[in-house]
């Protein structure tokens, strides 16, 4: 989840004037093309920044991962491997800032990027933004600082490899608790009670939801590495705004909300993942300026700079949560029928905390005979829930920084 905040004096507005004024980090909105590429999977190159600061993104129509080839030591130039996209015809382009050029190419099967400096400087920091928000393309940022820059943990308080930086007036109570250092996942069992949910041939959507909620808490706590809290452990209702509110008290680093789907024809089958839509944004934008539980006391006396910090905080945990579903997908992907166009998007009130990375699995039709069938067998289950654990794994321990607005997030 995105808190701890920097240790800097002042309020939300000097917060907010330093990150304006990009003294910190350099927002994506502020990048500009410097050429219009494109070739292969590459859509296009843009750089920006400041005289010791400057972010190279790449505008991709797949996803890719990055690793440095060249010595971390070689201040005049650096070069990055990028697997799982073709660049096709060679793109090169004057650079801006420290960077004084760059240049893509593909040889032997591997896409290279060479950035030529133009004084001694060092790669700070490289993450992958996938679409959101309006957005279709991937984004490959590079943040290139001069030689002599203090190191990225100096800046903000330690927070790169661990967390996003955050205003400390937006940080719950909960922020402040003490950290049993295991990361806490809240898996919340759709449905119970007297809502039952949807019916299938011979089960209720509530207890095939529970039973896999029970099975994913049981191979993450295997794990040693997570504390798991549910929404419910028992065939009882709980108030959706309720499972809301349980991460947020319990300062979660991930909510996973489970379901299973339903429909007209009982040949459709497969899982989806949905995470936030545009409209559930601000919605989740309004309940976070005015709303008791769920709000972000952002300590600025002014509205439109506190809507600022909140809508900064929101876009970060909204891109967060769409990289872990992919990576849900990604790992469910044989294992779990996946339904078409996987990734959706809406606006369920379980997703909308502004501060909490949440999915919401429907784990297949259970309207669909085979779906049902697999929602039930345990064996089934627990196969399920390992890919979701190593979804979850590769989450927390990926070393690739996402970020949203000069965010650097987990």
């Amino acid at each position: 989840m995105i808190r701890r905040a920097w240790r800097l004096a002042g309020n939300g507005q000097l917060w907010l004037a330093a990150l304006m004024a990009g003294a910190i980090v350099i927002a994506t909105a502020d990048i500009t093309p410097v050429e219009a590429a494109s070739s292969g999977d590459v859509v296009n190159v843009r750089l920006g920044g400041a005289p010791n600061q400057t972010r190279l993104v790449i505008d991709l129509q797949s996803s890719a991962k990055g690793e440095l080839l060249s010595r971390e030591e070689d201040q005049q130039r650096a070069v990055l491997g990028l697997s799982g996209i073709d660049v096709g015809a060679a793109l090169s382009g004057q650079g801006q800032g420290l960077v004084k050029g760059w240049k893509l190419d593909t040889t032997a099967g591997m896409t290279r990027l060479r950035l030529d400096f133009s004084r001694d400087a060092r790669i700070a920091r490289r993450f992958l933004l996938p679409p959101a928000d309006g957005i279709s393309t991937y984004r490959y940022v590079i943040d290139v600082v001069a030689a002599d820059a203090p190191a990225p943990q100096t800046v903000a308080a330690k927070t790169v490899a661990h967390t996003a930086p955050i205003p400390p007036a937006l940080r719950t109570e909960a922020a402040d608790k003490p950290r049993t250092g295991k990361k806490i996942i809240v898996v919340d069992a759709g449905h119970g009670g007297h809502d039952p949910g949807a019916r299938g041939a011979s089960s209720w959507e509530k207890d095939v939801n529970l039973a896999a909620a029970k099975a994913l808490k049981a191979k993450l706590e295997a794990t040693g590495r997570y504390k798991v809290i549910m929404t419910r452990d028992s065939d009882v209702y709980v108030d959706k705004v309720a499972r809301v509110r349980i991460a947020r008290n319990a300062n979660a680093d991930l909510f996973i909300s489970l379901h299973s789907d339903s429909g007209p024809n009982t040949a459709t089958k497969g899982a989806s993942i949905y995470t936030l839509s545009d409209s559930g944004t601000e919605r989740a934008a309004r309940n976070a300026m005015n709303r008791g539980d769920w709000a972000l006391p952002t300590g600025a006396t002014d509205k439109t700079v506190g809507r600022i910090l909140i809508d900064l905080t929101q876009r970060a945990t909204k891109n967060r949560s769409a990289t872990f579903a992919e990576l849900m997908l990604d790992n469910m992907d044989g294992t779990v029928p996946l339904l078409k166009g996987s990734h959706r998007q809406a606006g369920f009130v379980v997703l909308l905390a502004a501060d909490v990375p949440a999915v919401l699995l429907e784990m297949g039709f259970i309207t669909n005979p085979e779906d049902e069938a697999r929602l039930n067998d345990s064996g089934d289950r627990n196969r399920m829930a390992a890919q979701l654990v190593k979804a979850i794994d590769q989450y927390f321990a990926n070393d690739v920084r996402y970020a949203s607005f000069g965010f650097v997030a987990r």
